[in-house]
């Protein structure tokens, strides 16, 4: 699914996959079903089958990776040297991670051939995963690769046997494992410090956010926008330190999946669905599966400071695994993979090709708009919208070309769309200059407030508050003041010709 990319679409699109995954399960299910018709013996392992396609594509991931590194392929960002076939380094960390403790398993289990495969294949994913500084991936694969070969070595039996003999030895070697990771998560915080910082702070405002709706969560879709409350809500208390202002941002994830599925589905549907992911776990313990199960494990771990499951490949993945936990080599457990490849590929097929031809046209769409056509690009906005009306960046677009042709009411129509699936404080700058140029300057001031509060670390909103208090029709002298001083005192991430010129404006205001 990762390889499945098209040319026509933008970098990091993820629509394509879906649609090449839809086309790939019919394929799919009409090889299982040939397969079982023609061959009556007893079918083929189905977490064998999961275990080496998971080994297989990692090791072509990894040589994808060795090739960027070296200069012979370019990466899927221009920000990042080493990417594989994913948009940054996080996921395609992840995704070996996952691949590490399988590839020991089928190492440590097997002594023909298939040792050496998946030993090389093991060597061949260590030579890449610590090129991609993923702290999250080093922690997870480490973790995994030492629980699958406590599995092989028996180590469950030697520690309680060692407690029962050797208590007191006991403690003292937890206390100095526990000191070791200690340590070895003070480097992992120490190597990116700011980039901690902010995932620490992220998780701190996605937890008041699941505060605020324990029960029900806030729906599909809706975790930026109920980020976007909390974060606003804290920041507008005023009670927060200097370094939170530095670090925040507009995520589009938790980077927690636990907390992003308490914000969106609650916490009782998140729980019950981590007991159902517990249930398939110890099926695998049971039946010593111990590959599929390191590779959840890491997955899990992964999940703990990552966005996995916001990218199709996991996605299918996982499912794969939690399946491949479960399922043996019955012949029923193949025929209910081939029924299940055909619905799903049946019932997503014509949405998501629709979706993919949408995003092929949305550059056209997206060039006019850019030129300043935006009459034009309202026609071809509003053709796209069916496709497109869960996209951020398409509304946001939408919306403020209606803004540029002084379309005020449409824009902010659209615009509070976008504000469902997005904490970008730049939604609510234009839905504020909209209603400045109507004339509803209290709602233009709530606006520009909410964009202030989202990120009290930009300049521009206080910039435009700075406007609307200087306006005639809403004068506020000491506001204003206030608004110039904050203006001056403001330290930008990066100073810009914008930010000097803002100063040099609010300063002639009066």
């Amino acid at each position: 699914m990762v390889i499945a990319t098209s040319s026509t679409l933008p970098s990091g699109e993820t629509a394509f996959q879906w649609l090449w995954f839809d086309r790939a399960a019919l394929a799919a299910a009409a090889c299982i079903v040939v397969g079982l018709l023609l061959c009556r013996k007893e079918a083929l392992d189905f977490p064998t089958t999961v275990s080496w396609a998971l080994m297989g594509w990692a090791a072509v991931q990894a040589v994808i990776g060795l090739r960027q590194v070296f200069g012979f392929e370019a990466s899927g960002h221009a920000l990042y040297a080493l990417t594989g076939s994913f948009f940054n380094p996080g996921p395609y960390a992840g995704y070996l991670a996952m691949a590490l403790p399988v590839c020991l398993h089928e190492y440590l289990r097997q002594a023909d051939w298939r040792r050496y495969a998946a030993g090389g294949v093991g060597l061949l994913l260590l030579c890449v995963l610590p090129a991609t500084m993923s702290r999250s991936a080093y922690f997870a694969a480490g973790v995994s690769c030492l629980w699958v070969y406590g599995c092989h070595a028996g180590w469950g039996n030697r520690l309680r046997k060692a407690w029962r003999e050797r208590r007191r030895r006991c403690l003292l070697v937890a206390g100095g494992v526990f000191f070791a990771f200690c340590l070895a998560g003070a480097a992992l915080f120490y190597l990116k410090p700011d980039s901690a910082r902010g995932r620490l702070f992220m998780w701190k405002i996605t937890a008041r956010a699941v505060a605020e709706k324990p029960w029900t969560g806030y729906g599909p879709g809706s975790f930026p926008a109920a980020y976007g409350e909390a974060q606003a809500a804290y920041f507008a208390a005023g009670d927060y330190a200097e370094w939170e202002e530095r670090v925040a941002g507009s995520p589009e994830y938790a980077f927690n999946e636990y907390l992003q599925a308490a914000v969106v589905m609650g916490v009782p549907i998140a729980i019950v669905g981590l007991i159902g992911v517990f249930i398939c776990i110890f099926a695998a313990w049971r039946k010593g599966r111990f590959g599929i199960l390191g590779a959840l494990v890491s997955l899990g771990i992964f999940s703990c400071s990552s966005y996995p499951f916001q990218l199709p490949v996991f996605l299918v993945t996982g499912v794969c695994l939690l399946a491949a936990c479960l399922m043996g080599k019955g012949r029923k457990a193949w025929w209910a993979v081939a029924l299940l490849a055909v619905a799903v590929g049946l019932a997503r097929l014509s949405y998501d090709r629709g979706r993919v031809e949408a995003c092929r046209d949305w550059p056209n769409a997206r060039t006019l708009y850019h030129a300043g056509a935006y009459a034009l690009a309202e026609e071809a906005y509003e053709r796209l919208y069916p496709q497109l009306k869960d996209r951020t960046p398409f509304l946001f677009e939408y919306g403020h070309g209606l803004h540029k042709q002084g379309k005020y009411k449409e824009s902010n129509r659209m615009l509070r769309i976008a504000a469902r699936h997005s904490c970008d404080p730049m939604i609510w700058n234009i839905r504020g200059k909209n209603y400045q140029a109507m004339g509803a300057y209290g709602q233009a001031e709530e606006c520009f407030l909410r964009a202030a509060h989202l990120l009290p670390g930009r300049i521009y909103p206080y910039y435009l508050l700075a406007k609307l208090y200087a306006s005639p029709g809403y004068r506020h002298p000491e506001k204003l003041e206030e608004m110039k001083r904050l203006v001056r005192s403001k330290k930008p991430k990066v100073p810009s010709t914008a930010v000097r010129q803002m100063r040099e404006e609010v300063e002639e205001l009066e």
